[in-house]
């Protein structure tokens, strides 16, 4: 049982970076809906074969730390503006703790290493798409705007994989497998170069002064980062087909990391202090899980850079800059720092192997400093592969650790999580089909009625009152839901 638990997990790292939709009018939805398809299909299928393994898992601080977040998160996704909104994002957040503890569950069947090796494969097609991509690989799979972006539909999605998967790759390289992880490297290195990330590159940096503090592997690591620089000096010697704005564009993403005074790092900091208003006008559970977008343009004035200036009332993202500032505005700060608490846990938790402890803090070190700048544990595919990891690479429980009767304390929120991952792989199965049925012309009230939360959908048949009021509910302060609301109003 455990075996195949430990096989989806592992075609579910492979198939979450590849899977995405030609449904071109939907822009970041049709790469990010099929990801959490396969999140929460991976989530279900595994935790019903690993059941029995889970609940023999000591039950730790760590578990109860988690489980107070989620039922945070849940709260304040019942409480949210758009509650579809809140069920998407608080389904992401549910199936990836639930990955997280089928991990964990398979590294002390001692199955971490194979699991551990798919995520790095995962990590190394990421950066593949992307590559491919960048030298003029055209595919109706990869990203149409935001490129080098691959399959995973964003050049910063990529970067933030890169930066955090790194790490999984070193790991490899110091077991055993040197060339062949090396190569690796090298390519996600020039991925990662490409994408001109400057938050990607921060966190990139923090993880590897982590790796290197607590590994202390100097040789092989010395050639592992012979790789990474061979990689980033073809990146920037080998001709592409990017056509940035500036004659020096990789100089000038370095120079301009520190940059707040400017541009998008100025346009960061607008953004993060409204952000904080809104949260202080909802402290304890926040605006809900992705209704960030819902509120934040009813307390911003028009010439915010956030918002969407040819869809007044609207953002240009769905999400702020920020995971942290997501969590704090979305769930409340008491959600925020649990998760915080969770990580900095998980990070101090005893560990007499080097190279596992190095990893393990390369990993979180790179996912909160990547989280500063922009989403990650937001998204399906960040947070599959780094709660798997983090399950993997977790050390095992002490017996102390687990009270009498651990088994029964386990087997209740793992099914809860069990039953709201196989919630968010029916929603996301739903949007997929009413996305197929708006781009290919199909009855557009039926698919208003396969997924009730698409805006979109909504707002296009807002000529009959009931789907203006329903666009309206989705985002009161949309100025195009307002208007059609208004006008049936004074019918």
């Amino acid at each position: 049982m455990r075996t195949a638990a430990l096989r989806i997990l592992q075609i579910g790292a492979i198939v979450i970076v590849l899977a995405a939709s030609t449904l071109t009018v939907f822009d970041l939805d049709r790469f990010l809906v099929p990801k959490e398809l396969v999140l929460h299909v991976a989530a279900l299928l595994a935790a019903l074969f690993a059941f029995g393994a889970i609940r023999r898992t000591a039950f730790t601080r760590v578990d109860w730390i988690l489980i107070t977040y989620l039922l945070l998160s849940g709260a304040s996704a019942l409480l949210a503006t758009n509650r579809w909104l809140g069920l998407r994002g608080f389904a992401v957040t549910a199936s990836g703790i639930l990955i997280f503890w089928i991990a964990r569950a398979l590294r002390e069947a001692g199955f971490d290493r194979p699991l551990l090796n798919a995520l790095a494969i995962a990590v190394v097609l990421a950066a593949i798409t992307a590559l491919l991509q960048a030298y003029g690989v055209s595919m109706p799979l990869f990203a149409l705007t935001r490129i080098p972006g691959g399959t995973l539909g964003n050049r910063n999605f990529v970067a933030h994989v890169a930066a955090f998967g790194l790490p999984l790759l070193f790991l490899a390289a110091m077991r055993g497998r040197f060339v062949l992880a090396s190569c690796g490297v090298a390519i996600v290195a020039a991925s990662l170069v490409l994408t001109r990330s400057r938050g990607a590159w921060l966190a990139c940096a923090v993880m590897l002064l982590l790796f290197i503090v607590v590994a202390r592997v100097w040789t092989r690591l010395l050639g592992v980062l012979a790789f990474a620089a061979f990689g980033v000096v073809a990146a920037l010697v080998i001709p592409n087909t990017l056509r940035w704005r500036s004659e020096n564009p990789y100089l000038q993403s370095v120079a301009g990391v520190a940059n707040y005074e400017q541009g998008s790092g100025r346009g960061r900091l607008v953004q993060y202090k409204r952000s904080l208003w809104m949260a202080a006008a909802h402290p304890l559970f926040g605006v809900g899980p992705g209704n960030w977008a819902v509120e934040y343009p009813g307390s911003a004035p028009r010439s915010d850079p956030s918002l969407n200036q040819s869809e007044p009332g609207m953002t240009f993202n769905p999400w702020p800059s920020s995971d942290w500032i997501a969590f704090v505005s979305e769930r409340g700060l008491a959600a925020a720092v649990l998760l915080l608490l969770a990580l900095f846990f998980i990070a101090l938790a005893p560990n007499e192997d080097r190279l596992i402890r190095a990893t393990l803090l390369a990993i979180i070190g790179a996912v909160v400093v990547a989280g500063l700048f922009d989403a990650v544990l937001l998204l399906a595919v960040p947070t599959f592969i780094v709660w798997a990891a983090i399950g993997a690479l977790m050390p095992p429980s002490r017996s102390a650790d687990s009270p009498v009767g651990a088994g029964r304390l386990r087997a209740g929120p793992t099914l809860i999580l069990i039953v709201i991952s196989a919630i968010g792989a029916a929603r996301s199965g739903a949007q997929l089909v009413a996305m197929e049925m708006y781009e290919t012309r199909g009855s557009l009230e039926l698919a208003s009625r396969i997924d009730p939360g698409n805006y979109r959908i909504q707002l296009r048949l807002a000529s009959r009152c009931a789907h203006a009021k329903a666009a309206h509910a989705l985002f009161p302060h949309a100025e195009a839901a307002r208007a059609a609301s208004e006008r049936c109003g004074k019918r």
